[in-house]
């Protein structure tokens, strides 16, 4: 299997790490679980199919449902309809382990030895979030977290809150950080922030 990231050669004072995508392989499961809520919440079939998901990537779950509502005329209640979404997720969480992706978990190893400040920069939810790496087995790795929990509402991922709270956290200037991202949204907050970022690669595609 070819490699989901190239690291970057320069080192940089912070690193920044969004989870689903970038630390653990967990977006088929993300996906399930929403595919689930959505339909159970009257979404027709075809709304919320993989690209789409995809290009939401680290967008807090309200804010994926509201944007839902507005493109195709729906009328879902968005805390409602995450809320059961991050259930069925951990549900399905019970069913399996969820994998790391290598490199980007080995680089956090090499960081924590190497006394480097590193932070999670995520679009889950806390006990989302912390289910995602337990299940990874990986929870001991990590002391810095900001979530959609820890900034206003609507001001998460394409927003650059949750990253430049994460800079805060760990005492290095936003230009200071790099942000290893694999959704356009967090991309496109780690530029508002001023931060240098690289993409991870997706994981195959999710049909049904």
């Amino acid at each position: 299997m070819s490699a989901r990231v190239i690291l970057p050669e320069k080192e940089y004072a912070g690193y920044i790490f969004d989870l689903d995508g970038t630390l653990v392989d967990s977006m088929p499961t993300h996906y399930r679980a929403w595919r689930w809520a959505l339909q159970k919440h009257g979404a027709p079939h075809e709304v919320f199919q993989w690209e789409e998901f995809v290009a939401h990537g680290g967008m807090a779950a309200p804010d994926i449902v509201a944007d839902l509502n507005a493109t195709y005329g729906l009328h879902m209640e968005p805390e409602i309809v995450a809320e059961e979404k991050r259930n069925r997720y951990a549900w399905l969480l019970t069913h399996e382990t969820l994998p790391v992706i290598p490199e980007t978990v080995a680089l956090v190893r090499q960081l924590k030895e190497k006394g480097i400040p590193y932070a999670i920069g995520t679009g889950s939810m806390p006990s989302g979030a912390m289910e995602t790496l337990e299940s990874a087995g990986i929870a001991d790795l990590f002391s810095i977290m900001v979530t959609p929990a820890d900034v206003p509402p609507g001001y998460g991922k394409p927003r650059p809150d949750i990253f430049l709270l994460c800079a805060s956290q760990m005492g290095v200037a936003p230009q200071e950080c790099v942000v290893f991202e694999d959704a356009e949204p967090g991309i496109q907050a780690a530029m508002a922030g001023g931060m240098a970022w690289v993409r991870v690669g997706e994981c195959a595609p999710v049909r049904d």
